[in-house]
């Protein structure tokens, strides 16, 4: 902790992310936690890190951020092919940890942060934040309470129509671990999987596909990229079916020739259904002799989901609570987003269902 007694923070990676949610986040809740230093290879990061955010302690090598008794919990912000191993440093050198979304670019990865987790007793949280908006956080209430009873079938949706990032390395399969899929699709299916109740995934089904991001001229309005070093799907849709015979499909797009972007899911349930759209939601229920549509009246305010959720993280830390305790995604949950993602990518490229 610090001299003041407030959680102790470290950031790795000090980029988009870090800058805009993540640092942001701890700034907001000045009487919980400081940010002592920043660690990132970029000298131009950590100069924004010093002159617009007025942190003092810079570093070139994580590792010597790590090294800082004062720093008791430290935020992951790489691009997605360095998550693993920083995590994995942070966890063994006592440090609790929340890594951005999506967890690793592959299962092997995930497997070996969350076994860092266990073997140490460290917490470690992914950050996807959306759980953490009003209206994911009142539709779990109502899903809880058995509006929905069982839910038996879902379908998520993460489309963009032109909606390629142009920055960064989004466009990289190696770096990135692959397109919309492990960039967007992970968020609507962290999120389903949790209004679900985290049913156990057993096969998974898919059909990936690149049409337009190797092309020249396509529209962008995320900025441009070069199509020549476009190695990622810019379209998935995946079919996974659950232990206790439900299902789910994902459909996830940087690039796709529909009316407008949607984020959502649509839950079906034995007692009623539900879609979470952009934020909002509607129950469909069949009561008082009719069939209705409900939505919320009020929801409160929530100012970001991404400050809710490193809120979270400063909770566990501070009260010796367990991410799931605070509504975090843990990560076994995260492992299990990765499994999924892995197995929709092996069946796109085999051309078959596959087993988790």
């Amino acid at each position: 902790m610090t001299k003041d007694g407030k959680i102790g923070i470290g950031i790795i990676g000090f980029g988009g992310i870090a800058q805009a949610a993540h640092a942001p986040g701890y700034r907001n809740i000045p009487d919980q936690c400081e940010i002592v230093a920043v660690a990132d290879i970029a000298p131009e990061r950590l100069e924004e890190a010093r002159t617009k955010w007025g942190i003092g302690c810079t570093l070139t090598d994580y590792k010597q951020l790590l090294e800082m008794p004062e720093i008791d919990a430290v935020s992951v912000c790489t691009p997605n092919y360095i998550h693993a191993q920083p995590t994995i440093d942070a966890l063994q050198a006592g440090k609790h940890v929340l890594c951005e979304k999506p967890m690793a670019i592959n299962a092997t990865q995930a497997a070996a942060m969350q076994a860092a987790a266990q073997s140490t007793g460290n917490k470690l949280q992914i950050g996807y934040n959306w759980r953490f908006s009003s209206g994911s956080q009142s539709l779990k209430r109502a899903v809880d309470a058995g509006k929905l009873g069982n839910v038996y079938y879902a379908r998520a949706q993460a489309l963009r129509r032109r909606g390629v990032p142009g920055w960064g390395v989004f466009t990289q399969k190696d770096k990135q671990g692959g397109g919309p899929l492990i960039d967007i699709g992970v968020h609507i299916t962290d999120m389903t999987l949790w209004l679900m109740g985290h049913k156990k995934p057993v096969t998974a089904s898919a059909m990936i596909t690149t049409q337009f991001g190797t092309r020249e001229g396509v529209i962008g309005t995320m900025g441009t990229w070069d199509p020549k070093i476009y190695t990622v799907e810019d379209f998935a849709v995946g079919l996974i079916r659950f232990e206790d015979g439900s299902t789910m499909t994902l459909e996830s797009s940087f690039i796709a020739n529909l009316g407008k972007d949607v984020f959502s899911t649509h839950l079906f349930g034995t007692e009623g259904g539900a879609l979470f759209d952009m934020g909002d939601y509607t129950l469909y229920r069949e009561e008082f002799g009719t069939l209705t549509d409900s939505k919320p009246g009020w929801l409160p305010e929530v100012a970001s989901s991404h400050g809710e959720e490193v809120r979270a993280f400063v909770r566990a830390v501070r009260d010796d609570l367990t991410i799931a305790e605070v509504g975090a995604a843990t990560g076994e949950q995260g492992l299990i987003v990765t499994q999924i993602m892995d197995a929709l990518y092996r069946s796109g490229e085999e051309r078959r269902e596959v087993t988790l």
